[in-house]
């Protein structure tokens, strides 16, 4: 059967980046006539969907983002493709999310995505990340904190687990484009206007 290495890595990113480009959540809010670019905060993530069409179509969106990333990393682990050609991949189904052809490269903020990467990375490190992020909001309800706090501590878990270099530089990489897309959240957690768990935008 035919897999995308036998045409060579930049075969496995190509199709990783187009995956990665899909915009699920505008994809399944057109279902309702919805467009959550022009709704809620404008972004086409799990959060503003939910928000905006509801929880079902949410929850949908987070799972499909979800699998943008685990699905081409797993795949290529699976096939057995270099680390550095695992974490390649992995990068260009992140960066399809972030940039996506689809939409004029305005896409999302990335979370979901790079939760799905993890997944195929470390699933032990993901549930320390998922419970780390999960004690963050709880304390403090902002959504954008908990995503901050969870991407800068993945390197440091997958370090500490002794994780190939190759996949932990990635992880660094992929933190700083999320840092990057939150900017304007960063600057609003820091003047104190941030809006928490279940009010507005994140």
């Amino acid at each position: 059967m035919f897999h995308p290495s036998q045409a060579g890595p930049a075969l496995w990113m190509l199709l990783a980046y187009l995956l990665g480009s899909l915009p699920v959540g505008l994809l399944l809010a057109k279902v309702k006539g919805q467009d959550p670019r022009k709704a809620g905060s404008g972004n086409i993530g799990a959060t503003n969907v939910m928000r905006t069409s509801g929880k079902a179509l949410g929850t949908l969106t987070l799972a499909g983002d979800v699998l943008k990333g685990l699905l081409p990393t797993a795949l290529a682990m699976r096939a057995g493709e270099p680390q550095f050609l695992v974490a390649a991949v992995a990068l260009a189904a992140f960066v399809g999310h972030l940039f996506p052809v689809y939409l004029g490269f305005r896409g999302g903020k990335g979370v979901a995505t790079a939760l799905g990467v993890f997944m195929a990375l470390s699933y032990l490190a993901v549930l320390i990340d998922i419970a780390v992020f999960a004690c963050v909001l709880y304390a403090w309800r902002y959504v954008s904190l908990g995503s901050l706090v969870a991407a800068a501590l993945m390197p440091v878990l997958l370090l500490a687990l002794k994780a190939p270099a190759a996949y932990v530089l990635l992880c660094l990489t992929v933190m700083l484009l999320i840092f990057a897309k939150h900017a304007k959240n960063i600057s609003r957690l820091m003047a104190g206007t941030e809006s928490r768990m279940g009010r507005g935008r994140t």
